[in-house]
């Protein structure tokens, strides 16, 4: 049996999957964990990931290489998405990256992957424990920095991707600056998104996709707050059901509270307070994208996403032994 890891490193949160492949080519979850780093903060406006997210992206990923040491894992691959594909000083991030995954992985570091290749390395494991006869899909992973949307079939053939520019922090951090946001915010922002969806409309035939899957940190908290769990429960998130109509009402009162005020309810992590009013409204638009575009009025969550597809990845690569 053979140990490997995933990690994804975005704009708001860098996460780490290991997972046990079994003899049998069975793959086995060990640990799942996610870190609130915001290492895409400010590069919006300046164009540069700021000294002070760089050192929190280094003391997390520090944590990562210990806990990676003990679970005695043998391969690593490390994505990095919308922050550092936009930062013109992101060398100085790889370096960190090649110094710390190299004591797992010999030649180890991060690799900025498009947003296209981040959408299938989604849609992979985003789909993976869902009904082949529930396809086409169109699986949707909105971010901190982009949105991915991919439709494909439960074999593995895809019919269209494309990496939107609108995630809850940058939504956030470019025009919902006022906490709560100010109706005027509310409006521009949703134009914004607007304009986004109508891009991925001309890309992604979304009209072919039979089920809408929704995964990433928004998604899996709307899921959380819908429920009304009184705490996270990956469990009860992963394949649960969110209707639009009732979805529409939560929406509507997360974009209206203050960011303290959200930060009180158990299943919002902390790091996530300040921004999931930016994902509230990007959520919004894609609702009105799928109307424009179909039957289905419901997304179904997904706790899989780029991690498991990552992982699918290297164990299909074949894994040293």
């Amino acid at each position: 049996m053979t140990r490997v890891a995933a990690i994804d490193c975005g704009t708001n949160s860098i996460r780490l999957l290991i997972s046990e492949v079994q003899d049998e080519g069975k793959i086995r979850d060990i640990t799942r964990t996610m870190e609130i780093i915001r290492l895409g903060a400010g590069v919006d406006a300046t164009g540069e990931i700021a000294p002070e997210a760089l050192e929190r992206a280094r003391v997390a990923l520090e944590g990562y290489v210990r806990q990676m040491k003990f679970e005695k894992v043998t391969r690593v691959r490390m994505v990095a998405t919308s922050a550092t594909r936009d930062a013109k000083n992101q060398q100085e991030f790889f370096h960190m990256t090649a110094e710390l995954l190299g004591q797992i992985q010999p030649g180890a570091q991060a690799e900025v992957v498009s947003g296209e290749e981040e959408a299938l390395l989604s849609f992979n494991g985003a789909v993976a424990d869902l009904e082949p006869d529930r396809g086409p899909f169109c699986v949707i992973d909105l971010g901190g920095g982009s949105t991915e949307f991919v439709v494909g079939t439960a074999d593995g053939e895809i019919l269209g991707t494309h990496s939107a520019r609108m995630g809850c922090v940058r939504l956030t951090e470019r025009i919902m600056r006022t906490d709560p946001p100010t109706e005027s915010e509310i409006e521009i922002a949703t134009e914004y998104v607007a304009e986004r969806t109508a891009e991925v409309e001309k890309i992604v035939p979304v009209d072919k996709a039979r089920t809408i899957v929704g995964c990433a940190g928004t998604f899996t908290t709307l899921s959380a707050l819908a429920q009304g769990l009184e705490r996270y429960d990956a469990d009860a998130i992963h394949g649960s059901e969110l209707r639009f109509e009732a979805l529409r009402v939560l929406l509507q009162q997360l974009i209206g509270l203050p960011s303290d005020v959200r930060a009180l309810n158990p299943v919002i992590h902390p790091g996530r307070a300040d921004v999931i009013a930016g994902g509230a409204v990007a959520v919004e638009g894609i609702m009105q994208l799928i109307e424009r575009n179909g039957d289905a009025r419901s997304f179904f969550i997904s706790e899989k996403d780029i991690l498991d597809g990552i992982i699918a990845g290297l164990v299909a690569e074949g894994t040293p032994r």
